[in-house]
């Protein structure tokens, strides 16, 4: 670990502790060669598979493209910060216990639908309309439709 400010290699842990959140470890270092104090943390490094994207690209997982879409869709909606990260984490973690090493991103955008869809309506629709990309306006009813009435489970309760 390279010192930030005069770039001498060589440092001393002084501290170490868990972050606020609990997913890192926060290191406070001296560095040997000019004397100062800085903070370093250290993550998991998580492996996510590739996204297949429609068009059969392969990117990385983003986990800020995800958080964009919820963003956008939840625009003007009484949803908080902390409820998109919510979903954002839960969409992630949905990724990462993919089996397979690439994941479709319909796979992705039908997990995003199922959280927003718990969350609120409104958000559904918006998200719905870009990612399904409606060819008509009745396209569009039939997805309220199935909102306003999901369909019931055959055979019983």
């Amino acid at each position: 670990m390279r010192c930030p400010f005069c770039a001498h290699g060589e440092n001393k842990v002084i501290d170490s502790r868990l972050s606020k959140d609990g997913d890192a470890i926060r290191r406070r270092r001296e560095c040997m060669g000019c004397g100062k104090r800085f903070t370093t943390y250290e993550f998991v490094e998580e492996v996510l598979p590739m996204v297949v994207k429609k068009d059969g690209r392969r990117e990385p997982f983003d986990r800020t493209k995800i958080r964009t879409g919820i963003t956008k869709a939840c625009e003007k909606r009484p949803i908080s910060t902390d409820a998109i990260e919510t979903m954002v984490d839960s969409v992630e973690r949905a990724c990462q216990e993919f089996q397979d090493k690439e994941i479709p991103s319909s796979a992705i955008g039908e997990k995003v639908m199922r959280e927003l869809q718990n969350v609120d309506g409104v958000a559904y629709v918006r998200f719905a309309s870009v990612y399904r990309q409606f060819r008509d306006v009745s396209e569009f009813l039939d997805e309220l439709k199935d909102l306003l009435h999901p369909k019931k489970k055959k055979g019983g309760a």
